[in-house]
């Protein structure tokens, strides 16, 4: 696993914000390139393929939340910027959460970079955030920023940090899944893996779908790798891996459902399904809530089920701060369904 937090670390320390994911990708296709794996550069897409492209397809979101200055001593947060705000209804998991802890980015440090060359252009401290309802956005005051200019990219200061009791902390979502992939290559992953952009922002499977019409391909073994947010550690500490039947905008049919399951159930990781758990919490609270948006039902919708696949993910808390924290066995689960699925000899 040392070379897997090697990559890990590495990865963190890059910033990656939404939108200005560019300096990020380069690092990325450096990273595979080494590895002698063919890199191919899209609009929005990182395309990798190993020397047997169609025995595997399997994605992740590489952007993480971050800023954008939007003016002279004006910054916001930069998802609801790069969706132009045309679907910022607040009716998903992941708003509803971001607006309950806008206060846990005080006194965060952040680093601006120039969003095409990734050019670093300083550091400051978030000394103040809130949401303004007016604008329907986050706002921060940030020190030290006053000469920045409207466009740059400001990421949070971040590093890897892994306890004693075996928890892994980071803005995890989703470089986590990013790392996986990586790792994977180095143990002898053959397949194909795509790294999408504005994946916060509700973009990235627009990217990914281009892919697919581009080259006419179909499958129903796309697995798409993420985090996947819960709100106290009791929540994840017998919790592995989490699955999903589906979520909002339809169902998961792929063989590769039955293979995990079947996998996870004879090597005793610990799983469960994500819409059946909100499901049965919002039947216990007597609510009404989503299932959840993700990047695989958004192309599953727009392909009328010509695109199929399931994804897996891990748990975390402390969702979408430099804190998000998630446990070394649950690394170590996914490392070992992804080996199982793709890897002959089993490391």
């Amino acid at each position: 696993m040392e070379k897997f937090y090697d990559i890990l670390k590495q990865l963190v320390r890059t910033p990656c914000v939404v939108g200005a994911e560019h300096p990020f990708f380069i690092t990325l296709k450096k990273e595979l390139e080494e590895l002698e794996v063919c890199v191919e550069y899209y609009d929005g897409l990182i395309v990798a393929k190993g020397s047997d492209p169609s025995s595997g397809y399997i994605s992740a979101h590489a952007d993480r939340h971050g800023l954008i200055c939007t003016g002279h001593n004006e910054f916001q947060y930069a998802a609801f910027i790069a969706k132009n705000q045309a679907d910022l209804l607040g009716n998903s998991n992941s708003e509803q959460l971001l607006k309950n802890f806008s206060m846990r980015f005080v006194d965060q440090k952040v680093q601006a970079y120039e969003p095409w060359s990734g050019s670093y252009l300083g550091i400051g401290t978030i000394k103040d955030a809130f949401l303004c309802q007016r604008r329907n956005n986050i706002i921060f005051k940030i020190d030290n920023f006053d000469h920045l200019f409207p466009g740059t990219a400001i990421g949070f200061i971040d590093q890897l940090k892994i306890s004693e009791d075996g928890l892994v902390s980071a803005q995890l979502d989703n470089v986590i899944s990013v790392a996986l992939i990586i790792y994977m290559y180095h143990l002898g992953y053959k397949g194909t893996a795509f790294f999408t952009a504005s994946e916060e922002a509700g973009k990235s499977w627009r990217f990914l779908l281009e892919y697919f019409r581009r080259l006419d391909i179909s499958t129903n073994e796309l697995l798409v790798l993420d985090t996947s947010p819960y709100s106290s550690l009791e929540d994840i500490n017998h919790l592995d891996v989490v699955f999903r039947n589906r979520d909002e905008n339809g169902y998961f049919r792929s063989p590769l459902k039955a293979k995990i399951k079947r996998f996870a159930i004879e090597n005793n990781i610990n799983y469960h399904y994500k819409d059946a758990y909100l499901k049965n919490k919002y039947d216990s609270e007597g609510t009404k809530g989503s299932l959840g948006v993700t990047e695989l039902g958004r192309i599953i919708k727009a392909t009328k089920g010509d695109i199929q696949g399931t994804t897996l993910q891990i748990p975390t808390i402390g969702y979408h701060t430099v804190e998000e924290t998630t446990t070394e066995s649950a690394i170590k689960a996914v490392i070992a369904i992804l080996s199982q699925l793709y890897l002959k000899e089993q490391p």
